[in-house]
């Protein structure tokens, strides 16, 4: 009862505590960066292949930091489902579920603690975070800001395309994140149930229906055609082969949750996706119907390879929120990342095959996440990798503090130099 009694009585001066030290961390991280991207602007200049690599590392350790936010508030994040190593270096398209404003602050801090992937990872948003103390960074980096509603969807799929050409792949990127429902399931929840009894389709509680463009245009451009031989160099016909879904996990992502799914998708007519059930009004796919299929620069290689597909689940089904990773105040607990991995040759890509499959992926995902809640646990059949915490280095992070509280105070001294000279010149030149 004293324990109890004292951390009540030392919550709220936490939380206060805790918001302080991270609007300092941003204040003295998010200019750093910026700076030291500008002073570097004459590497860009002489080799721009080094610029973005030291962009990537300076990149990672701001992600580091949001990772570090979570974590101190005992927010723990914990993965299971198929072993994902294998994409690590790959290019890849990660797709979510989304939730709250946490999402991406839990999913970073599940990839902070893989080697290379926040380097070399573009994000997908909406573009109003360009107006957050983020967006500058975002802009620097080249994530993507997408417009959301329907008379700037076909623009920005076509800039979404151009963006891949002329960012993504000149910059090497290999991870790219994607929320395809659109939005915050709170937000778009009644619009999807709505659709889905008018078409005839089931009504998700725990998912929203996906919308098919973005993906169907970063298909386009990074995809294959079926017939053509999509892996690298690098990646075996048995890589390809084991991380088939039905090979996986022992019956793995072929699971009896995920195989009711699919079969429910498949012999229940009420679940196929026609063209007649996707108007161009209510989804975005055949906006890009007509696009070629690209083999960027003549190689393979620049061909996407896996596609990661992540469920994320809340305790109860109830989210965290950033306040919350800022301030603390909610209970320690586990957030769950569901691992579901498939090679880019499973992923159809003609338009009604692709949203067909897609809303498999969410149909599935409102099982697994009814279960969740339902029981507390995952099916154990369907997971290749058991329930593992995402641990982080308290070290690195201290480290990488010290670098950022450094720079700032060599960033400062510059700036007070620059005065004093620009001072000393300007009554030199009145004399």
């Amino acid at each position: 009862m004293p324990c109890y009694s004292l951390r009540n009585i030392i919550k709220y001066p936490r939380a206060v505590l805790r918001t302080i030290l991270v609007v300092a961390n941003n204040i003295y991280c998010v200019p750093t960066y910026l700076v030291w991207m500008f002073l570097l602007l004459p590497l860009r200049k002489v080799h721009e292949t080094y610029y973005y690599r030291i962009e990537g590392i300076l990149f990672h350790w701001l992600l580091a930091n949001v990772s570090m936010w979570s974590w101190t508030a005992g927010y723990e994040v914990v993965e299971m489902g198929d072993d994902i190593t294998t994409a690590f270096d790959k290019r890849t398209l990660v797709l979510a579920n989304h939730q709250s404003t946490s999402d991406v602050p839990l999913l970073m801090a599940a990839f902070n603690a893989k080697k290379g992937i926040l380097p070399n990872i573009m994000w997908i948003m909406d573009r109003l975070f360009k107006y957050t103390n983020f967006g500058a960074v975002s802009l620097v980096h080249q994530d993507f800001f997408i417009a959301s509603g329907k008379k700037n969807r076909e623009k920005s799929l076509q800039q979404l395309k151009s963006h891949i050409q002329q960012c993504y792949v000149p910059r090497k990127r290999k991870w790219m994140v994607l929320f395809p429902e659109g939005g915050f399931l709170r937000k778009r929840k009644e619009v999807s149930q709505r659709f889905a009894e008018k078409n005839n389709l089931p009504v998700l509680n725990n998912v929203t229906l996906p919308r098919v463009g973005a993906m169907k245009a970063i298909m386009d451009m990074l995809g294959a055609p079926s017939d053509m031989n999509v892996c690298s160099s690098t990646a075996s016909s048995a890589t390809c082969s084991t991380t088939n879904p039905t090979t996986q996990c022992g019956g793995g992502c072929g699971s009896a949750v995920a195989q009711d799914a699919v079969k429910q998708s498949d012999s229940n007519s009420s679940t196929i996706i026609t063209s007649k059930a996707i108007t161009k009004e209510d989804d975005d796919c055949d906006t890009c119907k007509d696009a070629s299929y690209a083999m960027l620069n003549g190689q393979s290689g620049g061909c996407l390879e896996y596609v990661l597909d992540i469920t994320i689940a809340y305790p109860q089904g109830t989210p965290l929120d950033l306040p919350n990773i800022v301030h603390g105040l909610r209970d320690p607990c586990q957030t769950f990342l569901f691992y579901k991995l498939y090679h880019s040759s499973e992923v159809p890509r003609e338009s009604e095959s692709l949203t067909q499959w897609l809303y498999n992926r969410f149909y599935e995902k409102e099982k697994l996440l009814e279960e969740f809640y339902r029981t507390g646990s995952w099916p154990a059949s369907c997971c290749t990798i058991p329930p593992t915490v995402v641990h982080q280095d308290l070290l690195r992070f201290l480290l990488i503090h010290l670098f950022f509280i450094t720079s700032t105070y060599v960033h400062l001294q510059l700036i007070v130099m620059l005065i004093q000279y620009t001072n000393v010149m300007y009554v030199y030149m009145l004399s």
